[in-house]
């Protein structure tokens, strides 16, 4: 479903700095697969999914999803590329802290301009799957921490999104929530989603229904 064939980035900080981000790296993602990418912080993790996310393009190589090559389109067919197929999980959760519940979710929405009661539709179920769905009036600066990231999974799923990209997710959660983090984890998993999480958390090593673990160190994949 996912290639990363030969992939080079580098970063040009100043005209007499670059950064070698990556370094011919080649993955290959199935379908249904959950894979962690584990490593230190700067190791490469986060470059991998923003190319898979159509976030970036690689100085030289090619991504691939679903026999496309998503690495060469142009700016808008990328938005449009991840508004159909990625859901994003992030670190800080990158939610409007003034707005709703139910408005932080419904936002990947709005370019499909959906009626009313499609969009109380989809809200309704995905706030229900998260076990939010007593709490969408409130608004988000006023939830837990483990509230917020809940909204933020709701957020990445409502648009039933094949790809699922967490980037640091338990990062700013203590043991407790990262713990039930993993479970939701599953959950998504067992919908059949692809999942790829870049992590330095050790408590997402070992897991039984991770399908693998990858290390990337100085931008190149361990392997």
């Amino acid at each position: 479903m996912i290639e990363l064939k030969d992939i080079n980035k580098i970063y040009e900080i100043n005209k007499n700095h670059k950064v070698e981000a990556l370094k011919k790296v080649n993955l290959t993602i199935k379908e249904g697969e959950l894979i962690v990418l584990k490593g230190a912080s700067g190791s490469g993790k986060s470059t991998i999914l923003s190319l898979i996310a159509g976030l970036s393009k690689p100085t030289s190589g090619e991504v691939i999803v679903d026999s496309k090559q998503i690495s060469k389109l142009l700016d808008n067919f990328s938005s449009v590329y991840r508004r159909d197929n990625i859901g994003f999980i992030f670190q800080k959760y990158n939610l409007i802290p003034t707005l709703s519940v139910k408005e932080n979710i419904a936002l990947p929405l709005v370019p499909l301009n959906p009626t009313t009661k499609e969009l109380e539709q989809k809200l309704d179920k995905v706030m229900d799957m998260f076990h939010i769905l007593h709490k969408k009036d409130m608004i988000v600066k006023n939830l837990s921490g483990g509230e917020q990231q809940r909204v933020a999974i709701a957020r990445s799923y409502v648009n039933n999104p094949k790809i699922i990209i967490a980037d640091e997710p338990t990062a700013n959660l203590d043991k407790k929530l990262s713990l039930k983090f993993i479970e939701i984890l599953k959950e998504l998993k067992s919908l059949g989603k692809t999942i790829i999480v870049a992590t330095h958390d050790p408590l997402f090593y070992g897991l039984e229904f991770v399908d693998r673990e990858i290390e990337v160190h100085n931008g190149s994949l361990v392997l």
